[in-house]
């Protein structure tokens, strides 16, 4: 494919016909003619030889290819608008920009409150919107990290993307104070005998990894998209739940739940800002970078702060 042959204003046109299915409210959207956009249409149709949209009755829908085409040219316009937004200088006190960062819960509440606080002081018109992580960031993270400005996440679930770290924390346990069937210290044999509840995808976690290599396999009854949620979810039943030590902190007046060590030596936690490349060497997205990493440096350590439950 000779790429200096295309005319990249295609792909306007591509994405707004595949998502209006509609010749005329197409042009509309873009600002194009009814006769300019048919145009566009018919050398469309001729690059992909398909018909992308077919009439069915009185109206259009969209072939198999011009399906396929949906995702993948939204994703494509993201890429070019923030590749063409790029910025050889950029002042935080004068601009006028949003940034957005896929995140859980868990990193909003421990670090994206501490970032939105410093540029509300720093950078007053620079916004911030963080969406949630989808359960396909390790199969598809190239894709996703192109159309934000960034993901936070652990080191050990995804690689080859640059990162910057941010902070360390580690991992706890979750037991409901009144639990039944666990002591002062939790064991081996409680982590493979009780029930527990888990964020998303439990295996992508390194620490449960971890646990598989000691021969734990976690029986999970509950399955949710919030760490927030993990104390409710814990308290008053014989479920367990693996949650890090500072959300653990912030967490502790929601629900009566104990949190315990592990027992055993639990990998650490290190959180990163991770992106594209195509967002190296643009400068908004440099001070996004440095000041989130002054950011995390500025957090306390994670074995600082007061004991939970009990435990320092």
């Amino acid at each position: 494919m000779n790429l200096a042959r295309l005319d990249l204003n295609l792909v306007v046109a591509l994405r707004a016909l595949l998502e209006e299915r509609n010749v005329t409210r197409a042009g509309h959207r873009v600002g194009l003619s009814q006769p300019a956009m048919s145009a566009a249409l018919s050398r469309l149709r001729r690059h992909f030889d398909d018909d992308l949209l077919a009439r069915v009755g009185g109206h259009y829908e969209l072939t198999a290819l011009g399906q396929v085409l949906l995702d993948r040219t939204s994703t494509a316009y993201d890429v070019l608008e923030r590749l063409f937004a790029s910025q050889a200088t950029f002042d935080p006190t004068q601009e006028d920009r949003e940034f957005t960062l896929v995140a859980s819960d868990y990193a909003v509440s421990v670090f994206g409150t501490a970032l939105a606080r410093h540029l509300h002081e720093e950078a007053p018109g620079i916004r911030l919107r963080f969406t949630q992580t989808p359960t396909t960031v390790v199969e598809d993270t190239a894709t996703l990290l192109s159309t934000v400005d960034g993901l936070l996440m652990p080191h050990g679930v995804i690689n080859d993307f640059p990162a910057t770290d941010l902070y360390d924390d580690r991992w706890v346990f979750l037991v409901a104070d009144d639990h039944p069937d666990v002591g002062d210290r939790l064991t081996l044999q409680d982590l493979a005998d009780l029930p527990w509840v888990t964020y998303q995808r439990t295996y992508d976690a390194p620490a449960v990894r971890q646990l598989g290599m000691l021969g734990v396999e976690p029986h999970v009854e509950v399955s949710v998209d919030s760490f927030q949620l993990l104390p409710l979810l814990v308290a008053g039943t014989r479920r367990i739940a693996l949650v890090q030590a500072r959300l653990a902190r912030l967490l502790a007046p929601i629900a009566p739940v104990r949190v315990m060590e592990p027992p055993y030596e639990a990998v650490s936690l290190q959180e990163a800002l991770w992106w594209h490349p195509v967002h190296t060497h643009d400068a908004a997205h440099i001070w996004l970078r440095e000041t989130a990493a002054r950011v995390g440096a500025g957090l306390p350590r994670s074995q600082d702060g007061p004991p939970l439950n009990g435990v320092k």
